[in-house]
């Protein structure tokens, strides 16, 4: 059976409704043929741990999984008993998008705070920082932080070492939401460990699929101690790939050769431009700082309606009027002539109107 569809149709819906990057797919092509052991003890595999420490210090591995909320939750796991609770932003991919996954697969409580720009601080960890010791109370054992974050903005190297400063002095650990860990790096202008290693962070949700992979993710482990039990994590939240070389020979190509880079540094500067050519356009606003990927704005209700039957995207806050518009690896510059085209056209159309 053939099926096709239409490679011209465009969108700023999400940064997964791209398709593959064509290095990845000869990565793939590469890594077939003949057989591998299965479920990891294969070349590519051994090749990623290698890699890994290479990239992120002499104590890091990767384990490859399927997605990403297989790698966040299997990842805070690996950090908490079973009376554990995770410390995160109300926005935070674990707490909205994963459709209580960590709470009902990963047996742990999210404690959420209100932050107003996606971020941490100390400050606002402290409002759930409490309670040690109390059987009455899930123990507060991990925090988690997404870099970027799920509105766009991004922590700086200083800001997520003050984080895990004060997540370690009261015994907890801290994971790292990395979905769009690249395009944190590129848009910072400093290097993947210097966002993670260099600052303290335990463990890392290794993003793939956003930035040009087919499928896959891995989750970085910082410290021995937390790799001796990942292996056992990972099979029994079914997320161990029987073909692993496959999603190890893609995450090999993407961040052994720099690629990563490459690809993250092209959607950052598409959404720039996005971001600069909307604001322009009367009654349009920005809601946050386009830092990364992704294009928060302001507009009416019925404009995004309009809008959205030219361009698939995402309503944000339907009641507020926020929409997101995520730019991908391949995302052009004629298609952000072509968006903001279309969205000057209807703003003043509705004006008129």
């Amino acid at each position: 059976m053939t099926i096709s569809h239409d490679p011209a149709v465009r969108g700023f819906a999400s940064d997964n409704y791209s398709g593959v990057h064509p290095r990845i797919l000869e990565a793939i092509t590469r890594a077939n043929g003949g057989h591998q052991s299965a479920y990891g003890d294969d070349d590519y595999t051994a090749a990623l741990d290698q890699m890994a420490q290479k990239l992120f210090g002499e104590n890091a591995a990767i384990f490859p999984v399927f997605n990403g909320t297989g790698a966040n939750v299997t990842a805070l796991q690996s950090l908490l008993p079973r009376w554990g609770a995770v410390i995160c932003a109300n926005t935070a991919h674990i707490n909205v998008d994963e459709n209580g996954a960590p709470e009902r697969i990963g047996g742990f409580k999210l404690l959420q705070v209100n932050s107003a720009d996606g971020k941490l601080t100390p400050e606002l960890i402290d409002q759930e920082a409490w309670g040690w010791g109390d059987e009455h109370r899930a123990q507060p054992l991990a925090v988690s932080i997404t870099q970027g974050t799920e509105l766009g903005t991004l922590y700086t190297p200083a800001e997520i070492r003050a984080i895990t400063d004060h997540a370690h002095k009261q015994g907890m650990k801290v994971h790292l939401d990395g979905s769009r860990l690249s395009n944190a790096a590129a848009a910072l202008g400093v290097e993947l460990r210097e966002l993670t290693t260099d600052v303290g962070v335990d463990i890392v949700s290794l993003g793939g699929t956003k930035n040009g992979l087919l499928l896959g993710e891995g989750i970085l482990t910082l410290d021995p101690a937390l790799a001796q039990d990942l292996k056992y994590l990972r099979k029994m939240n079914m997320q161990l790939g029987s073909k692993m070389r496959f999603i190890s020979a893609q995450l090999l190509e993407l961040y052994g050769t720099g690629l990563w880079r490459e690809l993250a540094g092209h959607s950052n500067a598409m959404a720039a431009q996005l971001a600069a050519a909307v604001a322009e356009i009367d009654g349009v606003q920005l809601v946050y700082p386009a830092q990364a990927n992704g294009v928060f704005a302001q507009l009416p209700t019925e404009v995004s309606d309009q809008l959205r039957e030219h361009f698939r995207f995402y309503d944000w806050d339907r009641a507020a009027g926020h929409v997101r518009w995520m730019c991908s690896f391949d995302t052009t510059e004629e298609d952000v002539r072509a968006f903001t085209a279309k969205l000057r056209e209807l703003m003043a159309a509705h004006r008129a109107a």
